[in-house]
């Protein structure tokens, strides 16, 4: 249940801007128009629904493939520029997914970025990595995800900023909560988060985030083993090629709402 403290929140937040990348651009939850929605435009959503119609306003900087330098270089100053009351902060998984990263070296880093946008910005949410223990490739590196998830709790209690931790939401260990890259939420997944984001924000949600899946039925372990070539084939591979070459997927892609705009028409 939200404090007093996370109800005051929620009650002052009249814009909101988010900053990360493809987690919080929303990959893996494709809207009607081909354009992402993801957890944090339905946060908006949650948090517009607070306030008089048309007053709300909502700017998502946040693009697939950055890295935390570059998150801080492109988005920070500009979301602070853009005066919300919200800022959400999510970024350094990219950076914890590569070879020889440290870490504690990204955390140091990603503290100064949070220094500086609590400096300036009456709320900024950090977020947490998620628990990487059924996630294929991805859970050999639940040791350092757990590490650098320990830091965002460490220094959001140093400046005071809520925490959206997604470690311990339960929920996200289904696989019905993945894309079918392994690696992107679907869009049952972005809606457990962004829940969970209005929780931790004082938001009375309409649904529970934890709530149990649909009862589903045991695989065959010929079935696995078939989606799981599938799996490597249509996305592993690739994912591995883009690395080798240098290339993002998001390269020359553009912020979907750069500018602080009513979330209606």
């Amino acid at each position: 249940m939200a404090d007093d403290s996370q109800r005051l929140i929620s009650e002052v937040i009249g814009s909101y801007a988010a900053i990360g990348d493809s987690f919080t651009e929303g990959v893996g939850d494709p809207g009607p128009d081909g354009v992402f929605i993801g957890w944090a435009d339905r946060l908006a959503v949650l948090l517009s629904d607070r306030r008089p119609e048309h007053e709300f306003r909502y700017a998502n900087l946040a693009v697939r493939g950055r890295l935390l330098d570059q998150i801080v270089e492109e988005q920070v100053e500009r979301a602070i520029d853009l005066g919300p009351d919200l800022v959400t902060f999510c970024a350094g998984g990219n950076d914890i997914l590569r070879p020889g990263s440290d870490p504690d070296d990204v955390a140091r880093r990603y503290e100064a970025a949070v220094a500086d946008l609590t400096s300036r910005v009456p709320t900024v949410l950090l977020c947490t990595g998620f628990d990487t223990r059924g996630i294929p490739v991805l859970r050999h590196l639940r040791g350092k995800i757990a590490t650098y998830t320990a830091h965002v709790r460490a220094i959001a209690d140093r400046y005071d900023c809520p925490v959206l931790d997604l470690w311990s939401l339960r929920s996200v260990q289904d696989r019905r909560a993945w894309d079918d890259d392994r690696l992107h939420l679907s869009a049952d997944g972005h809606t457990r988060v962004a829940l969970r984001a209005g929780q931790v924000l004082g938001l009375e949600v309409p649904a529970d985030p934890d709530q149990p899946w649909p009862d589903e039925g045991l695989r065959t372990p010929a079935e696995v083993r078939r989606d799981n070539i599938h799996w490597a084939r249509e996305y592993l591979v690739p994912w591995i090629g883009r690395r080798l070459r240098g290339v993002s997927s998001g390269d020359h892609v553009e912020p979907k709402r750069p500018d602080l705009l009513p979330l209606r028409p």
